[in-house]
């Protein structure tokens, strides 16, 4: 991974790789509702996990998600193969315009999240950009929200001890550097 930034007296790190390389305590997967794989991260998660991943997601839905994830919702499971404890899994909203509540939606699935890091005291964990693929949510506008909730939790909470926000691209990484003007 290379390192674009280190913000929030080093709790935040920018860094341009690939996800499924993240070692430390736990990656968040930009998940669907249904938990059931899919394309762009959350297929790259679940490749490089191997089966254990979809049968952790198989048995939260057989269980205490049996209509699934909601959007802003949050749910641990196990890595599988990754080289982290924990995938947790992220639903973000559909973007329709900005008016049905995407905001509070993205906002909500990045600190529950980060509830789920500190309540298995995970220090270290890395995220993805939620919603920007196919659910469409402008990236500027997410960074804005992801940096801002991200913010405010590191402020108020000592775990994790480090939040790294992993980005594919290196123009999607500064996009979310230039969105928060760090």
């Amino acid at each position: 991974m290379e390192t674009l930034g280190t913000y929030l007296n080093g709790r935040l790190i920018v860094a341009l790789g690939d996800i499924t390389t993240y070692e430390g305590d736990a990656i968040v997967n930009a998940a669907n509702s249904e938990l059931a794989g899919g394309g762009g991260v959350d297929g790259a998660i679940h490749r490089a996990a191997g089966p254990r991943l979809i049968e952790a997601c198989r048995a939260l839905r057989a269980g205490p998600l049996p209509n699934g994830l909601p959007a802003g919702g949050a749910a641990a499971t196990i890595a599988g193969n990754l080289n982290v404890r924990a995938v947790i899994h992220a639903v973000g909203p559909i973007w329709r315009g900005g008016v049905n509540g995407e905001r509070e939606k993205l906002a909500s699935a990045y600190r529950r999240s980060l509830e789920l890091a500190r309540e298995n005291s995970w220090l270290r964990v890395a995220f993805p950009a939620i919603s920007t693929g196919v659910y469409g949510y402008p990236k500027e506008e997410a960074a804005k929200v992801a940096y801002a909730t991200v913010a405010a939790f590191l402020n108020d909470s000592d775990v994790p001890l480090t939040l790294s926000f992993v980005f594919f691209s290196r123009s999607d990484a500064l996009v979310f550097i230039k969105a928060n003007a760090l």
